[in-house]
């Protein structure tokens, strides 16, 4: 019995023995996986290894390799929870509060992404991506409260379960879209140890006019000319859309080659065969080609020695034939520590591109880039809707025109996804309607004229009381109406400065010439005829009409009610116009212009149909004589028929002041 339970003891230490040297195996099969760049198939051999894995100091660490993992492959979600197990064993070193700072900006959480960019911050001052993460996190929440101009939409008869990004047009083609994908039927059949997803080819869309809508994606070519076992992606075109630039990675089990750049010229339709861009030695990676408008500037991306960290963005200029000069860096003001990719020359010079590093709102953002005085790029980010928390990469533009294709997996999107953009004209117009002021009645058939700083002069018939102009930017316009039978009423706009477009609504009232006009809102002191200050804006409201009618003469009609004695109210009356002409003449108004008439209580107001409609107690067409206020029962609304009756009008008495003055 002794020497079988001697056996049994060695048997099972031989089987844990082996187990641990397996474990141990495994784990370093993970982290090389890892370390030579293949991030999904690292993901899924340190998923394996770790519930096998006893040391608490390799289980931390298998964490934190995950979630650099899920974070280089931008799958930021997944990153969050496998740094934050990792924190709590304090493992990854200091570069894991930047990390996991990056990784919760792009979850849109912001505040505890600040903290652990500060928590960076204690252990490596002054780095420029952490303090360019904070001040990120701050100006993502204004961008997302104040969005561009720019419309997009998700292209979805074009996207799929796979990876779809990097499209843009074939020249001056916007009926055709070429764009990479991993979808399924693309030649490769093998699945990226990076991504996950199976070897990309470039794929082709066209619009469908009759449908309207982007036809089914096919392959580039079915012959393997373009489209290979490799992955293929990546494609810029110059201006008549027959030679194509694109990406191709080469994988082969004993070795891996660097990303490629290849062009292809396209005849009668059919792609011939790839011819390889030299822009350095065969070992350095080159991607993402971009193409200048004159044919003669290629742009591309690269980790090659004389950068400034990570990928950058450099440029070639074309030699005789098809050769290309030396590599030049594009500089320090487009590239950063961190990576910078897919750029997209446009014709006017102005350089587009992708950066994690630059200040962002998360992830990848897209970046304009424009040479400034000095001939030094200035960068600016693209904001809210262009960007998003999410990855944004790839931008391109339709020539000439600002709409065009990018791509993103912010929230909504499948996986990579293209999106279409477009930024609107600025819509600048006025839509008005012309009312009687006194009844509150459209008016039909007025004219209405349209004079600009500019030198606008437009003149239109507003049917059934409404009128619209188109305006143009930096202008200011005058809007008058007229019609026979009642003074001219005008409005300003302006669209001096503004930056959105605008859509002016106007509401101009004519006063009729035939009957009294009321003027609201004069008031006196109590028993006297000294106007009060809040009496001026309807005064001035006055002398802007009179001004903008100047052969109209009118008289100021005072009314009192009908308490009180007969010949005070008449004096009253008398001496309270008066005061409303001294006014108007001291604003500049001729005084043969203006007659003071003072009628005391001898002319009771006629409900009008606005004042029926203020007071549902009183009738259109009641005369509110003192009999009928008597005859009322309510208090208020005897108070009401007299503050009625105390009013201040006027009323036109010729239109023709003008040519008695020139007599």
């Amino acid at each position: 019995m002794g020497s079988l339970k001697i056996r049994h003891y060695i048997l099972l230490f031989l089987i844990g023995t082996f187990c641990s040297c397996t474990v141990s195996n495994q784990y370093k099969t993970a982290l090389t996986s890892y370390e030579i760049g293949e991030y999904y198939k690292s993901i899924a051999a340190l998923r394996k290894v770790y519930p096998k894995t006893k040391d608490r100091e390799q289980k931390a660490n298998i964490q934190f390799k995950i979630a650099e993992a899920f974070y280089k492959i931008g799958q930021y979600r997944q990153a969050e929870s496998y740094f934050k197990s990792a924190l709590l064993h304090n493992s990854g070193g200091t570069i894991i509060w930047l990390h996991y700072a990056e990784v919760l900006r792009a979850n849109g959480k912001y505040d505890e992404a600040i903290s652990n960019y500060k928590a960076y911050l204690d252990s490596v001052p002054d780095d420029k991506m952490a303090l360019n993460g904070i001040e990120s996190s701050q100006k993502t929440r204004e961008w997302l409260k104040t969005p561009t101009r720019y419309k997009i939409e998700n292209l979805k008869e074009i996207n799929s379960n796979g990876n779809d990004y990097a499209a843009s047009y074939a020249g001056v083609h916007d009926n055709e879209i070429y764009f990479t994908s991993s979808r399924k039927g693309a030649t490769g059949k093998e699945k990226s140890a990076i991504t996950g997803e199976f070897n990309a080819d470039l794929f082709k869309s066209t619009y469908n006019l009759q449908k309207k809508r982007w036809d089914k994606p096919l392959l580039v070519d079915d012959q393997k000319i373009i489209d290979t076992f490799d992955e293929e992606g990546a494609a810029s075109f110059n201006t008549t859309g027959n030679v194509m630039y694109f990406t191709r990675c080469r994988y082969q089990k004993t070795d891996q080659k660097s990303a490629e750049i290849f062009s292809a010229k396209q005849l009668l339709g059919i792609w011939g065969e790839p011819l390889k861009i030299k822009v350095g030695s065969d070992t350095l990676m080159a991607a993402h080609p971009s193409l200048s408008a004159d044919g003669t500037t290629l742009y591309f991306v690269s980790d090659r020695r004389g950068g400034f960290g990570g990928k950058d963005i450099w440029y070639t200029t074309k030699k005789k034939g098809d050769t290309w000069g030396v590599a030049v860096n594009a500089g320090p003001e487009i590239n950063t520590s961190g990576d910078e990719m897919f750029p997209c020359i446009r014709e006017n010079g102005t350089l587009y591109f992708s950066s994690n590093a630059h200040i962002g709102m998360g992830g990848l953002d897209i970046f304009m880039a424009q040479k400034g005085d000095n001939n030094k790029w200035v960068v600016e980010n693209m904001k809210s809707p262009i960007n998003s928390t999410g990855d944004d990469f790839a931008i391109s533009f339709y020539s000439g025109e600002e709409r065009g294709l990018f791509s993103s997996n912010r929230e909504g999107s499948v996986k990579d996804d293209i999106y279409s953009f477009v930024l609107p004209p600025k819509v600048y117009e006025i839509e008005g309607d012309i009312f009687n002021k006194e009844n509150g009645v459209r008016i039909d058939d007025a004219s209405v004229k349209l004079i600009g700083t500019d030198g606008t002069m437009l003149k239109l018939k507003a049917e059934n009381g409404k009128f619209r102009f188109k305006l143009k930017p930096n202008v200011e316009y005058i809007v008058a109406a007229y019609r026979k039978g009642f003074l001219n009423a005008k409005m300003v706009a302006s669209t001096m400065g503004l930056e959105e477009g605008k859509q002016f609504q106007f509401r101009l009232e004519l006063t009729p010439a035939d009957a009294p006009i009321s003027i609201d809102n004069i008031y006196y002191a109590f028993g006297k005829w000294d106007l009060l200050p809040e009496s001026v804006a309807s005064l001035d409201s006055l002398s802007e009409l009179l001004v903008l009618n100047p052969t109209t003469v009118i008289e100021l009609m005072a009314h009192t009610d009908c308490r009180g004695d007969d010949a005070l109210n008449s004096e009253i009356s008398q001496k309270r116009a008066q005061s409303v002409v001294t006014y108007l003449i001291a604003k500049g108004i001729q005084p043969g212009r203006l007659v003071a008439k003072g009628y005391g209580e001898t002319s009771p107001k006629k409900v009008t149909k606005k004042i029926a409609k203020t007071y549902p107690f009183l009738k259109q067409g009641v005369e509110l004589t003192c009999k009928f206020i008597e005859s009322l029962d309510d208090d208020k609304e005897r108070e009401i028929c007299h503050q009625i009756n105390r009013r201040t009008e006027f009323k036109v008495l010729s239109s023709d002041y003008r040519e008695k003055f020139d007599k």
